[in-house]
């Protein structure tokens, strides 16, 4: 037998198979992508004249600022999103129900409704009511909240894939319910969800395109302008197109490294967990905690992962800050 998780090793025939169906994909996409090569230079589409526009200096700074304003915009949304989603997920599982039950019907709806409906709701809706805000939160609130409702159910089943086991046993040695989540399921379950924290991170960076809608200065409102300016549609998207692929294949990567930091921890963070448990458990409720107290918020970290965790918390909240003021 095999140790797969899902399916036995395949036998001849299917290696066979696999190898025939990835040929004939790899013929399918070379011809595709040769046919739009050929439609391409076919039209003069091509043409250097038709590319000189992008090396320009003055493109390229434009650009560029289009680019920053989408991270900006994605860095803001995910700040709101990440703490918002784990706390509407612990309203969710939570036993009473005048709390778990708004907490569902958040989620619920903001999971069912377009994020460029919830746009148009900010855009149109709320100044009738006096609410009338800034263009950078036209975009960002409502990729926020469209974000944290999808983060929540993530964070949920990350909550619920825990044995139960390491719940009863963390109760059976004294820990509380907060505690317990605290200590020994949260720390196990943000291992689990980090794969799909990064897909919804590049959700984020792509649901900051509706920017157009409100006029805000993030990559595609440039590339707009830059078309009705240069009228080169087709190498201004591909350039746009690109500079996205780029932008998310650097999210991978991270996320990569981020589960295998996650991953060598893994074997001594079990360690930790149980340590902790037992410590709190076993402590009194007047004692003084043995455990080391945090660093104030402005104390620098020494390590190099305390370090990236700093530079990350702050650099979101440098964004949120600078993209309330953006209009000013």
């Amino acid at each position: 037998m095999s140790a797969h998780a899902l399916f036995d090793a395949p036998g001849p025939r299917g290696k066979t198979l696999i190898r025939i169906v990835t040929a004939a994909s790899i013929v399918f996409v070379a011809g595709l992508a040769l046919l739009v090569y050929w439609q391409l230079y076919r039209t003069g589409q091509l043409a250097p004249s038709k590319w000189r526009t992008f090396a320009m200096p003055g493109t390229i700074n434009y650009l560029i600022g289009g680019l920053r304003g989408t991270a900006i915009a994605a860095l803001g949304a995910a700040v709101i999103a990440l703490p918002a989603g784990l706390l509407l997920a612990l309203g969710r599982i939570s036993r009473h129900r005048w709390l778990s039950w708004p907490c569902i019907a958040f989620i619920e709806g903001f999971r069912a409704v377009p994020v460029l409906l919830v746009i148009y709701a900010f855009m149109f809706a709320l100044p009738q009511y006096g609410l009338n805000l800034s263009t950078y939160w036209k975009l960002v609130a409502p990729v926020a909240l469209c974000a944290a409702a999808v983060l929540a159910e993530v964070f949920r089943a990350g909550m619920l894939a825990i044995p139960k086991g390491q719940t009863e046993a963390a109760l059976a040695i004294g820990l509380r319910e907060g505690a317990t989540k605290r200590i020994v399921v949260f720390p196990q379950a943000m291992r689990i969800v980090v794969p799909a924290l990064v897909a919804q991170a590049v959700v984020v960076v792509k649901d900051t395109a509706f920017g157009y809608v409100v006029s805000y200065p993030e990559l595609m409102q440039s590339g707009r302008v830059l078309v009705a300016n240069t009228n080169d549609l087709v190498q201004t998207y591909l350039v746009i197109t690109a500079i996205y692929v780029v932008v998310n294949l650097l999210i991978s990567a991270f996320a990569q490294w981020l589960e295998k930091a996650l991953n060598r921890r893994s074997g001594r963070g079990s360690v930790s967990l149980l340590a902790r448990a037992r410590r709190s458990a076993l402590q009194s409720p007047g004692a003084p905690d043995p455990s080391p107290r945090p660093r104030p918020w402005l104390a620098r970290p020494r390590t190099a992962r305390s370090l990236a965790r700093w530079a990350t918390v702050r650099c979101g909240c440098f964004c949120v800050i600078v993209g309330g003021f953006w209009e000013a």
